[in-house]
């Protein structure tokens, strides 16, 4: 990186300020303007769609049919037979977990 005064002076005069009763520089003149581009108008409209543009409907379908009627009491019976069943599976496979657990240990124990 060069730090050093473009003008090769090495005191600090190129970094004073300038003299105020110096004349003044002329302007700069301006760039000229480019020309403005065209405004967007948007995608182009489409034409109207023919009047047979839907595929003819053929048939309707049939409202559907009622549901049979739920016997309540049957219902709560079978979730309260599977209810049992699941229970029973989870004491057995609890018990069995335990005497495993219990044969592992005093193993390590003895």
């Amino acid at each position: 990186m060069n730090v050093s005064s473009p003008t090769g002076v090495p005191d600090d005069a190129y970094w004073q300020r300038p003299d105020p009763d110096s004349a003044r520089p002329a302007p700069e003149p301006e760039a000229p303007r480019p020309t403005p581009e065209p405004e967007y108008q948007g995608p182009p409209r489409t034409g109207r769609p023919s009047a047979n543009w839907r595929p003819p409907t053929i048939a309707h379908p049939p409202p559907p049919r009622s549901l049979p009627p739920q016997n309540m009491d049957a219902l709560d019976e079978a979730e309260g037979s599977a209810r049992t069943v699941t229970y029973g599976v989870g004491l057995v496979a609890g018990a069995i977990a335990l005497i495993l657990l219990c044969l592992l240990c005093a193993r390590m124990i003895f």
